[in-house]
């Protein structure tokens, strides 16, 4: 006997499961039986966590196996009326008639988090892993199937930018949340064009004298609207909506022309974002910039963190080392608050270490935090790494730094960071003083 046609529109091939097809009609079907007295329902998203990389490491087979197991537990531990199906390759939705409000859906949230967790058996090996999740409770989140959808992924959305294995249910604060993120997005794209995104320069200091040794460049903007709107809100945002390439080309191109002018043996110190990092091209189109703007490869440093590099090391590493080979030099940021190992780090060809100012922010009253300082300055010793402290802010931290060995800094205790202009004048301020101090020597003998 064939199969029936109109079964096979509706289903899933792989798990068995109803498909989007299904999914639609179904909540269709229930927001029509609803519509004169709208009772509320909830509907969600679940996504697997890291499940790309368990099909790069295992093959396609077993990442089908999960998912087919995924597939069963959902279905198994639905509450009645429940309804789930398999939407994408690895994300599923179900609709929860019974469930009406925000507790409610957190809770079976927490449930199908917890069965999600337990190992997978596949065969020769178990494997752990985690899901997120979104919910959207109808008809606060939408009345219709595409905005019901659409509020449950941006809940999911959420979920995966605060981790693993989290838990979001649309909100009347997310959707503002959402509206200003695309009322920043739309005037930085304007900014953008009208190259209105400055470029500002923090002194990177000798801590035994306090001689600039190179200046980090960092982005500010101020929207004629939105005033003054902080480079930790709008650079993440260009990043997740996917125009980070030509905000970092604009600000390198500004940032190299400036650097040129100074003195040769000062520095330029620049940040490399997430999705850089994992850009095969991204080494051809930094030198690129600089070679135009006629800046020395070798008086460029790119920051990256430990979590970018994290995120696909192998080709992060392949991007580390074409930058290296082009004479541009690499600095881990943020050191110690990622996820890589000692072993990692070693894989990549780091120059410098740039210890995170949470741990510099405590070295004077915090044994702990002055331990781990001590313990990351002897293995960059040991790794024959330069180390930079960051966020220095008083004259005791500095001082405990150089107690320890620390060579370099910066922070407001040495400089904030300044426009072109002010950086030019803090520079000449500096040949003044060591010309006058070379004078001072010379009458002296």
């Amino acid at each position: 006997m064939s199969p029936n046609p109109n079964a096979v529109a509706y289903t899933d091939p792989l798990t068995g499961l109803g498909n989007r097809r299904r999914l639609m009609d179904k909540i269709r079907k229930l927001a029509s039986e609803r519509a004169d007295d709208p009772a509320p329902f909830t509907i969600g998203i679940a996504n697997i966590d890291g499940f790309k990389p368990i099909n790069d490491l295992f093959g396609h087979a077993a990442g089908d196996e999960i998912l087919c197991q995924v597939a069963h537990r959902l279905r198994a531990c639905l509450p009645d009326g429940g309804f789930v199906a398999r939407i994408e390759s690895d994300e599923f939705a179900f609709i929860l008639p019974l469930v009406f409000e925000k507790k409610g859906a957190e809770k079976i949230g927490r449930m199908f988090k917890d069965v999600l967790s337990a190992p997978y058996d596949l065969g020769d090996r178990n494997v752990r892993l985690s899901a997120s999740f979104g919910f959207a409770v109808y008809p606060f989140a939408g009345e219709q199937f595409a905005e019901l959808l659409k509020s449950a992924d941006t809940a999911l959305y959420r979920s995966k930018r605060r981790g693993r294995g989290q838990i979001t249910v649309y909100s009347e604060e997310i959707a503002e949340e959402m509206r200003r993120g695309t009322q920043i997005e739309q005037a930085l794209r304007r900014a953008i064009i009208a190259d209105e995104v400055a470029v500002h320069f923090q002194p990177i200091v000798d801590l035994a004298d306090g001689s600039i040794e190179g200046f980090e460049a960092l982005a500010r903007w101020t929207d004629k609207e939105l005033g003054f709107v902080s480079p930790g809100l709008f650079i993440p945002l260009a990043e997740e909506r996917g125009f980070i390439d030509s905000l970092t080309e604009t600000l390198l191109k500004k940032a190299a022309e400036t650097a040129k002018h100074w003195p040769p043996e000062l520095f330029l110190s620049f940040n490399l974002s997430s999705a850089q990092l994992i850009d095969p091209a991204t080494a051809f189109n930094m030198l690129a910039i600089i070679n135009r703007v006629g800046l020395d490869p070798r008086r460029l440093e790119l920051e990256i963190t430990e979590t970018a590099m994290m995120t696909d090391p192998e080709v992060a590493a392949k991007v580390v080392n074409e930058l290296h080979s082009v004479g541009i030099r690499v600095s881990l940021d943020d050191f110690g608050t990622g996820q890589s190992s000692l072993g990692r780090l070693r894989d990549f060809t780091i120059n410098k270490v740039k210890i995170d100012r949470s741990f510099i922010s405590e070295i004077t009253i915090d044994k702990s935090a002055e331990h781990i300082v001590r313990a990351i300055l002897m293995m960059c010793e040991g790794l024959n790494l330069k180390v930079i402290a960051e966020g220095i802010e008083t004259e005791e931290q500095a001082a405990k730094l150089r107690e320890l060995g620390c060579k370099s800094g910066q922070g407001w205790h040495y400089g904030k960071a300044v426009d072109a202009t002010a950086t030019f004048a803090l520079i000449e301020a500096e040949e003044l003083a060591r010309a006058s101090a070379t004078r001072s020597s010379l009458l002296i003998r």
